[in-house]
């Protein structure tokens, strides 16, 4: 099965309002076209900035659109086909997560990951042939380390966390919505939103203080050329986590300074899953220490697609928070996941043997002709080989097998093969100069044979059976020696017709 990495960009937003009135400055530079991440610690000015590497880096004025497209898109239609995906956003309390996945109505460019997600998959779904959908949403959120359905009849009520050998980790009693539209998928993530835990705080006044998952499950029935039908599921992870936070900034004290402990509790078990999958001695990874990091364990090693978009805040007083999202980023980017498709698995193992039929028939078209030709050469070549052997002295006696004499013998045999192949080529060139020669040769018998008939023809006068062709010539021979050896045994007599 082959793996591949998680998918980290970085995302950082401009000042707002709160850090222009505390005269703020910003550290953090972007380069987009190399995804590079730059932060100059302002406590030491003379050095140089610290620098990062993503697969993608970005300022908030860069619309959401671009990023979906680049980075999301390729995520997305994944799924459609049956992998399993996770989008999510981490960083800081107010540095932009939820903007990101959820983004703004107008302008329609910075429309969230979310919605855009459900543009694209509904749009997959009308434009398939031959293929039926069946699309569900769920949506959960983790307040204080309880699991809550935000679309349930009770969204006080706590769900249990189970764990099946097949379906792997799951939400026991969480409903399912069978959703047919990008309209359908709206409405329920909105009723959903407004049963979320949010909270003010200092740094921001819609503060979420729940992380929150957002399911979409694909169940594709598609129908191949033989009529046979096949399976398969996809999932997308649509994740909102919530912000790390300092109590000293955000000023949080009684349910806040609970909620934010929580938080922050879960936010450092992600992270000490991040840092286990990254290093490769660590035989045990933490998935049981925190809710979401049971709900992203398959996200986060295992068989999923995974996407994570760190949110940056640019000012000089968040540097250790932003710096922390950096390093916490930089890390996520080694993880190596083993996404596959979910189907049955007699349906994996004939698609696995039509895509190896189809990769051998590709090759064996390319190097058919060119295997015709190295037959050729190579026997042609082996016979020579074979003569030339023939006439190569008898082989030495054993010798010590020592590395010098190995040597030896490879660069004799290397010498011999040069030459052999040197004879070959002079020997083909010298055919094809015989064949030259011949051509010419049976291009000048050609015309002296037509000169010939012609003056056998003049000279023989009388009867000529077949004027022209092999018989004519011969009887135009005949008669030419015949009338010869008269004159040289009777000179006096005349032959008949020679009167």
């Amino acid at each position: 099965m082959a793996s591949e990495t998680v998918k980290v960009v970085v995302r950082c937003r401009p000042m707002n309002q709160r850090e222009k009135e505390l005269n703020c400055q910003s550290v953090v530079t972007v380069d987009c076209a190399r995804g590079q991440c730059f932060i100059q610690n302002p406590g030491a000015a003379d050095e140089p900035p610290k620098q990062f590497t993503f697969d993608g880096a970005y300022y908030l004025e860069h619309y959401t659109e671009q990023i979906y497209n680049e980075i999301a898109y390729p995520l997305v239609e994944g799924v459609t086909e049956g992998y399993n995906g996770t989008i999510f956003a981490y960083g800081q309390t107010g540095s932009g997560k939820s903007f990101t996945m959820q983004g703004l109505p107008d302008p329609s460019t910075q429309r969230g990951i979310i919605p855009r997600a459900f543009e694209h998959i509904f749009e997959s779904v009308q434009c398939a042939e031959n293929t039926k959908f069946l699309v569900r949403a769920s949506y959960l959120e983790i307040y204080n380390e309880d699991i809550r359905d935000l679309l349930g009849a009770d969204t006080k009520q706590k769900l249990e966390l189970k764990e099946h050998p097949e379906k792997g980790v799951y939400v026991k009693g969480l409903s399912m919505h069978t959703v047919h539209s990008v309209a359908h998928c709206e409405r329920i993530m909105e009723m959903g939103w407004k049963n979320r835990s949010v909270g003010y705080t200092l740094m921001n006044k819609d503060s979420s203080r729940s992380h929150s998952i957002f399911t979409i499950s694909i169940e594709i029935y598609a129908v191949d050329e033989q009529g046979k039908d096949h399976l398969r599921a996809g999932k997308l992870n649509l994740v909102d986590l919530a912000g790390s936070e300092r109590q000293s900034k955000t000023g949080a004290t009684g349910e806040r300074l609970k909620e934010a402990t929580k938080i922050n509790l879960s936010l450092s078990a992600l992270g000490n899953v991040i840092s286990a999958l990254v290093d490769g001695r660590c035989k045990h990874i933490p998935y049981r220490d925190s809710k979401l990091t049971r709900l992203l364990q398959d996200s986060l090693g295992g068989n999923t697609k995974t996407l994570m978009v760190a949110c940056l805040s640019p000012a000089d007083n968040n540097y250790d928070e932003t710096l922390s999202t950096l390093r916490y980023a930089n890390r996520a980017k080694n993880i190596k996941n083993k996404p596959c498709i979910n189907e049955d698995p007699k349906d994996a193992l004939l698609r696995e043997y039509q895509e190896e039929i189809k990769k051998l028939k590709a090759i064996l078209a390319q190097t058919v002709t060119s295997n015709r030709l190295t037959a050729l050469l190579s026997n042609q070549l082996f016979d020579k080989v074979e003569q030339t052997e023939e006439k190569l002295p008898p082989p030495p006696p054993p010798q010590p097998d020592t590395e010098a004499e190995k040597q030896l013998i490879r660069e004799e045999y290397e010498e011999r093969l040069a030459r052999l192949k040197a004879d070959y080529k002079a020997e083909q060139e010298s055919r094809a100069k015989l064949e030259e020669d011949m051509t010419a040769m049976r291009n000048s018998y050609d015309v002296k044979l037509s000169t010939l008939e012609e003056n056998l023809r003049k000279e023989a006068g009388g009867y000529c059976p077949e004027a022209s062709g092999v018989g004519g010539v011969l009887w135009m021979l005949f008669s030419c020696l015949l009338s010869l050896s008269h004159q040289i045994l009777c000179p006096n007599r005349i032959l008949p017709g020679n009167e």
